[in-house]
């Protein structure tokens, strides 16, 4: 009995605890233990806690000796180790820790074992885990607890995501997989690379933008998206994402998202329902960014260089270098994580890793993209194979003593692979994630598996996001090429469908033309 009430036990006279349990001979379970000592404390001079003491250690003590399996099942569960216990004294865990006065009042308590690391986590409950055990024990769904509080549905999924966090709850497993059927395991095939805990849509939400860039993959006019049809893709995106078990984050972009004239009515909703938010589109006022940040501050506001200061004026117009680095340090001061994106030809291969170190302190990630020759950018060129490949190499070299570089293009895994190095995600933390861990969306409803090149997989006005994911179509797109299908680092690479589409090749048949694996 010791081991089960210590505190209980350093809280008797010796007599005492001899005296209860010659009371205990005649009941051997546990559990009688803080009901004799109820009919004790006030008659018998024990602490007036006591009762409430042992019903806590006697929670813990389950808690720690359960034999539980914590295999996730296709739905939220309660941790199967949990002991919920509702007292009518609070600070009894302080008083065991550090000796604190308990005081009278009602508290809750958790203990369970942690699933993945096996750690005991004994806590006093929060109103938002409470939330979180009844929504699962009673099935009450987000958006019916949220019409039921009158408040946002981010608001329940976020006590929700935070039981899943420290494991009061088990997530069910994402439904977002690859198929990795006749691959041998390999680092490439390892969990992180092949289960998306979340999706992404890459939302266009307009064509219209301020620029006018030299190598722009559509600049073709598209229906205006009305805000009701914008509400009616959130909230369908949220089902999906319910459905298959994955966070979301929606990407503004266009376009210029921020020329949308009802962008805040549509950030405003988007957080609202609890996603991730980010956009991709160009500097802007600052009090621009602070009314967006008074909403939800974006995970990430994404901007673009094209090479040093003459080289990205002529591709993106006069005066354009200086903004941004204006506006990066704007983002910087606002707390906003900063991202710089290029996009790779044979004119300024030479000029990344110099940018690179202009943008040193000054970003917080920069990377690239290799052209998608379509559009405009059918104008520019690429450079040679063997110079992509050598470049790709100083690249990886830099990025180990610059932490502004950022590893993106599925061919780095191939330097990575050579070198012995752990590989990394590719280009989306799952090599090609076209119409895999994310869809693009124009302001028109019509879905791509990939925006730098046309690839057209439905249409989510029409479809709903669930029927544009499953098509034949998408599922195409995300095999990816026959001819990668062997590789070992396949699922962290897979190539450039966009390159190869622009090069003519059949993006189903034929690698990525650059790739120098042997």
């Amino acid at each position: 009995m010791e081991d089960i009430y210590p505190h209980c036990r350093s809280c008797m006279e010796p007599e005492k605890w001899d005296e209860i349990m010659e009371a205990m001979q005649e009941k051997q379970e546990p559990d009688f233990f803080a009901v004799l000592l109820s009919t004790r404390t006030v008659e018998g001079g024990l602490l007036p806690f006591l009762s409430d003491l042992a019903r806590l250690e006697e929670s813990i003590y389950r808690a720690k000796t359960k034999k539980c399996s914590f295999v996730p099942e296709d739905h939220p569960t309660v941790n199967p180790s949990l002991e919920l216990v509702r007292l009518s004294w609070k600070n009894l865990l302080a008083f065991m820790d550090s000796g604190k006065d308990p005081e009278e009042g009602q508290e809750f308590v958790v203990a369970f074992q942690h699933p993945r690391t096996g750690e005991l986590i004994t806590r006093v409950a929060s109103d938002d885990d409470l939330l979180a055990l009844k929504l699962v024990v009673e099935g009450i769904s987000s958006k019916e607890a949220a019409r039921q509080g009158k408040v946002p549905v981010a608001r329940v999924d976020s006590a929700l995501d935070h039981a899943f966090r420290n494991g009061l709850l088990l997530a069910p497993p994402s439904k977002i997989r690859r198929d990795l059927q006749g691959f041998p395991p390999n680092e490439a095939t390892d969990e992180a690379f092949v289960s998306v805990p979340v999706f992404t849509l890459q939302w266009h939400i307009t064509q219209v933008c301020d620029l006018h860039c030299k190598h722009c993959y559509d600049r073709s006019e598209r229906h205006f998206l009305q805000l009701p049809q914008g509400v009616k893709i959130l909230e369908d995106f949220y089902a999906f994402c319910k459905s298959r078990n994955v966070r979301g984050q929606v990407s503004f972009t266009g376009g210029n998202p921020l020329l949308y004239p009802r962008f805040m009515e549509l950030y405003r909703t988007a957080s609202n329902l609890g996603f991730a938010l980010a956009i991709l589109g160009n500097p802007a006022p600052r009090t621009r960014i602070e009314r967006i940040v008074a909403v939800e501050p974006p995970v990430f506001y994404q901007v673009s260089l094209e090479g040093l200061q003459r080289h990205n004026d002529e591709m993106r117009g006069q005066g354009h270098y200086d903004r941004v680095m204006t506006f990066l340090d704007v983002l910087r001061d606002l707390g906003i994580y900063s991202m710089v994106m290029l996009t790779l030809t044979k004119d300024n291969i030479d000029q990344v890793l110099p940018l690179a170190e202009k943008l040193r302190n000054k970003a917080d990630l920069f990377t690239f993209n290799r052209l998608s020759m379509v559009g405009e950018g059918a104008n520019l060129q690429l450079p040679s194979k063997e110079g992509y490949a050598a470049f790709l190499e100083e690249y990886v070299e830099a990025s180990k003593s610059n932490p502004t570089i950022a590893l993106k293009d599925n061919l780095i895994n191939i330097v990575l692979h050579r070198q012995g190095e752990d590989l990394f995600g590719g280009c989306t933390g799952y090599g090609c994630g076209a119409a895999f861990n994310f869809i693009c969306v124009l302001s028109d409803g019509e879905a791509h598996a990939c925006r730098k090149f046309p690839s057209p997989i439905g249409n989510v006005l029409e479809e709903g996001i669930g029927g544009v994911y499953d098509s034949s179509a998408a599922k195409r797109y995300r095999s990816g090429s026959a001819a990668c299908r062997e590789c070992p680092i396949r699922p962290v690479c897979g190539g450039c469908l966009a390159v190869s589409q622009s090069l003519g090749l059949n993006i189903f048949e034929e690698r990525d033309p650059f790739c120098f694996i042997p």
